[in-house]
């Protein structure tokens, strides 16, 4: 008897394909996201103005904007991962699994393109 799928077997692929590069995935966004978070943290905390122009002036910092953007593709990719294990473990249904993770694909690619596109915007002053 064999655990292996049909599909699976025909790809080589084992029972657990991909796993151990996605549970790396996940540690290294995770231990990645400790620092930025700090960062975030202590900078926001370290402002004395929150107005529009000074979280402008901000962002439009080279080094905010870029460890800004770093943040927001590890939250991301952290949740992508994240929401990806769960639909795995506790959706079976096979077509509402994988239409849950083809939606779920595409709400954080295009979260990922906003947040970066957001941030560009306002780092480079457009309107």
């Amino acid at each position: 008897m064999s655990l292996i799928t049909p599909l699976n077997r025909v790809l080589g692929l084992g029972t657990a394909a991909g796993a151990t590069q996605h549970w790396w995935a996940q540690r290294l966004t995770a231990v990645a996201l400790v620092p930025l978070g700090l960062w975030f943290a202590v900078s926001l905390a370290a402002m004395n103005d929150y107005s529009h122009a000074a979280m402008a002036a901000w962002i439009g910092n080279p080094i905010s904007g870029a460890l800004l953007v770093a943040t927001t593709l590890s939250v991301i990719y952290h949740s992508w991962l994240g929401v990806q294990v769960v639909v795995e473990d506790y959706v079976h249904t096979g077509g509402l699994k994988v239409s849950v993770l083809v939606l779920s694909t595409f709400a954080h690619v295009l979260g990922a393109i906003a947040g970066v596109f957001a941030i560009l915007q306002v780092a480079l002053g457009t309107p």
